[in-house]
């Protein structure tokens, strides 16, 4: 591998991430290369509740699939693949799955902050699933416990609100408290 690496090095973020190995928590945003660390243990506990409220939810009514990370999400595929901490999609979106990962946009996207990373939440990676018509977007923030909704109107998100240790879907049309 090194010395294909060597004969044949990557030209493209996507190339990289496509070379790390699986389970690796790196994403790629407009052909940019991102690594973060391993989550908190605070933030695996919220997002292991909240995963396994939603996972229920859809399950009893038919609803479609929910994955949780670190599963890479081709939002396309050529510069943006990204590791949403939840995310959930329809029958009726036009979501791939593969063993490569999970090719579309879902539905719905839940991230949860960590200490190192609100502004590419609140900012970078909203922008991206704003552009890739992701129709439910989630910021969850664990040290107060306060989420953050916005849903997709026309082609801009507008917020859903703020809640306290809860996510008002108005997708699923049902709230999670966690």
């Amino acid at each position: 591998m090194i010395q294909e690496a060597l004969i044949d090095p990557p030209r493209t973020a996507m190339a990289v991430f496509k070379m790390m190995p699986v389970g690796t928590l790196a994403e790629v945003i407009e052909n940019q290369f991102y690594m973060s660390p391993a989550p908190n243990p605070f933030h695996q506990r919220l997002s292991m509740r909240l995963s396994s409220y939603i996972f229920t939810y859809v399950e009893a009514h038919a609803l479609g699939e929910v994955f949780h990370a670190p599963t890479d999400l081709f939002l396309d595929e050529h510069s943006n693949a990204v590791q949403p901490d939840i995310f959930f999609f329809s029958p009726k979106s036009n979501v791939v799955v593969d063993i490569e990962g999970v090719h579309g946009s879902p539905d719905l996207i839940i991230e949860i902050l960590s200490s190192g990373n609100k502004n590419h939440d609140l900012k970078t990676k909203k922008d991206l699933y704003e552009k890739f018509g992701v129709r439910e977007y989630w910021v969850i923030d664990p040290e107060n416990k306060l989420a953050k909704g916005f849903e997709l109107k026309q082609t801009e998100f507008q917020s859903l609100g703020s809640f306290k240790g809860q996510v008002k879907s108005a997708l699923l049309k049902t709230v999670f408290k966690f």
